[in-house]
């Protein structure tokens, strides 16, 4: 189905693309550390608020 060069090319062409990955999220992940420091609180208050208004729905419908 793929020629010998084909298979090559995917195994050269997987490893670059992962290695570019990898660095790109290693030089991104110093800046979201700084700029994203309070990111998590927000996250635990929207889904404290989710789960308020799911306990409301259970007890308003009993």
């Amino acid at each position: 189905m793929f020629s010998t060069g084909q298979w090559i090319f995917v195994v050269f062409f997987i490893v670059a693309f992962i290695t570019l990955l990898l660095i790109a999220y290693r030089k991104d992940a110093r800046l979201h550390k700084k700029q994203y420091k309070g990111s998590k609180w927000v996250l635990l208050g929207f889904l404290g608020f989710v789960a308020i208004l799911f306990l409301l729905k259970v007890v308003l419908n009993r």
